[in-house]
């Protein structure tokens, strides 16, 4: 009962950005300095060329990481996104494999699939298709990918292991998992678990050691971090036009606010939050 209402409110919290944005804002992820979300997404490795050459409304800035990078995608492969939203790491997958290869995005909400399916047609994306369901039961059959991959999403789910175990299901022998994703390198105080919102990033994120022995429980061998970066720098920190994704629990509606507009205590639990986690991008392989 427990994920089915962390589910329910994290669909909700992601209903509300696909359709209202960020207080009518571009979307932003849970830090972002007072700049457009496409250089908030450089600053996780996406390219301007990458950027560029995708549908503009499929970035919604929501990562943290550019999962397409570190993949090594070869044509003809088929790529399973696990939480794709607006399509953005899709789109990115979709020039790599070409013509004979396949995308599949996997959301739990319709939302965002409307988005993604929208974005996919006026770019004509005919090697995309984007399904319905939930990263913890994919609606796909066993050994269909070559390669799976996730940007910022695993963290939101209770259960990590059963969305590892979905993925090596339907991962092909041989085939390989590429996730950038949030972790903690501390824990946090309980009060700020308690506090944060579902939709939060941290609120059911887990410490390093932990995600990584998650992975490697289900059977995936040559688990390895090829990127570890601070998810929110000392500089975005100490600048109080930073901005943070507040959510109204009654409303449930997100919106963006600068440290400075936070009251002392919201600030300093908001500061604590920001230097506990860290962006790592990992691979790993289906023996």
């Amino acid at each position: 009962m427990a994920e089915d209402l962390n589910r329910k409110r994290v669909r909700e919290g992601y209903r509300k950005i696909a359709n209202e944005g960020l207080c009518g804002t571009a979307s932003a992820s849970c830090c972002e300095s007072a700049t457009p979300r496409d250089k908030l997404s450089k600053r996780f490795g996406y390219t301007r060329d990458e950027l560029n050459a995708i549908p503009k409304a499929s970035n919604l800035g929501l990562g943290c990481g550019n999962p397409v990078a570190f993949a090594s995608l070869r044509e003809g492969e088929t790529i399973i996104d696990l939480g794709s939203g607006a399509g953005v790491d899709c789109f990115l997958a979709a020039r790599k494999v070409g013509e004979r290869g396949k995308v599949i995005g996997i959301d739990m909400t319709p939302e965002m699939l409307d988005s993604a399916r929208e974005n996919a047609r006026k770019g004509d994306y005919t090697n995309v298709e984007f399904r319905l369901g939930e990263i913890e039961h994919l609606p796909v059959a066993d050994n269909t990918a070559d390669v799976i991959i996730s940007n910022c999403v695993i963290n939101l789910t209770i259960n990590k292991k059963q969305v590892y175990e979905e993925a090596f299901r339907v991962l092909k022998p041989g085939g390989r998992i590429m996730v950038s994703d949030l972790v903690l390198r501390k824990e946090l105080p309980s009060v700020i678990r308690e506090k944060a919102h579902p939709s939060s990033c941290i609120k059911t994120a887990i410490l390093k050691d932990k995600y990584l022995k998650t992975i490697e429980a289900v059977g995936f061998v040559d688990v390895r971090i090829l990127d570890e970066r601070e998810y929110c720098s000392e500089e975005l920190l100490g600048d109080p036009d930073a901005k943070v994704i507040v959510v109204d629990r009654n409303t449930n509606s997100p919106e963006l606010k600068s440290l400075s507009e936070l009251d002392k205590k919201s600030r300093e639990m908001a500061e604590k939050v920001l230097a506990s986690t860290l962006s790592i991008s990992i691979s790993a392989i289906k023996p």
